[in-house]
């Protein structure tokens, strides 16, 4: 048995929204009769088009849209990029799994000390190799690095997805990932330490972070068998990291950047907590032990 949020009936087969996460009957699981936040974060309040991509789909006579159509790209439903709609998480997996076997392939035709650095690391020795610092965000140092943050992304990409739309979650999976690596860099510079960095990790910690804000007694079943609040688990990844940075435990991996991502996400949570209607639960199928975000790095580089 459930109660409906809305009107507190009691069902024997209660509905969950897909977009908010909440509980309803019959009468009210359709997101147009329970007044579901995710109707003005698509921008389409009959809840039939948009799923929060593109914010513009209704301003017909300008923005985005008129000029992606002017140009001829079609971002509706069914164009060529509705895909996209919804599936951001999985477009930023697929992306960092092809440049992780890109890397393969450069260690093993390129010379590596010298073209490789410069390719998918943000550095403080070419620190204005703009291209980098996008790049290194789906860089991975070894497979146990992309594993770990590919497995944080897939559950709590999707949830973050799904509470701010795919738009919103694709700047702020961007915008984390490459303020924590820069931030980091920037930082190395200033001290007059050199610092190659790359990974996902930033974003990893900022999906985290969000979660924490919205939810912080959100269970996440480990191995689907121990539950965990996922603060707890923001609070395990952040302690872990500042006594990386104070007792220089695990020195190759970005402990700044963790730190950086986090606080990115927790500010943005904090922004959105009045909008968003978050479920209390997760399983979370695994992942590689303890050492956070990115795992422990290599010598001279700093894996976040």
């Amino acid at each position: 048995m459930a109660t409906c949020e809305l009107c507190g009936r009691e069902e024997n087969m209660p509905y969950n929204c897909s977009q908010c996460g909440g509980t309803f009957c019959s009468e009210h699981r359709l997101p147009e009769n329970h007044d579901c936040p995710g109707l003005n974060q698509w921008n389409d309040p009959d809840g039939v088009f948009d799923s929060g991509f593109d914010d513009s789909v209704q301003n017909e006579g300008g923005g985005s849209k008129s000029l992606l159509r002017r140009l001829g790209i079609d971002t509706g439903p069914g164009g060529p990029l509705g895909y996209f709609r919804g599936n951001m998480t999985y477009v930023f997996l697929v992306l960092m799994w092809l440049t992780f076997l890109a890397q393969l392939v450069a260690e093993a035709t390129l010379n590596v000390s010298r073209y490789w650095p410069a390719v998918f690391t943000v550095n403080t020795f070419h620190i204005e190799y703009v291209w980098t610092w996008v790049i290194s965000v789906f860089a991975h140092g070894g497979f146990g690095h992309i594993a770990v943050n590919s497995i944080i992304i897939y559950f709590f990409g999707r949830l973050v997805e799904d509470y701010i739309g795919s738009r919103d979650f694709t700047l702020l999976f961007l915008v984390s990932g490459v303020l924590a690596g820069l931030g980091q860099t920037l930082i190395a510079l200033a001290l007059g330490e050199p610092s190659l960095g790359l990974g996902a990790s930033g974003a990893a910690l900022a999906l985290m972070g969000v979660l924490t804000v919205l939810n912080p007694d959100l269970k996440v079943y480990i191995w689907m068998i121990l539950p965990v609040p996922i603060w707890l688990l923001t609070v395990f990844y952040a302690g872990y990291s500042v006594l990386g940075i104070g007792a220089g435990i695990a020195p190759g991996v970005g402990h700044l950047a963790h730190l950086i991502g986090l606080a990115i996400g927790l500010l943005y949570g904090n922004h959105v907590k009045n909008e968003i209607r978050t479920p209390n639960q997760i399983q979370m199928g695994g992942g590689r032990g303890p050492g956070g975000p990115g795992g422990p790095g290599g010598p001279g580089r700093g894996r976040f």
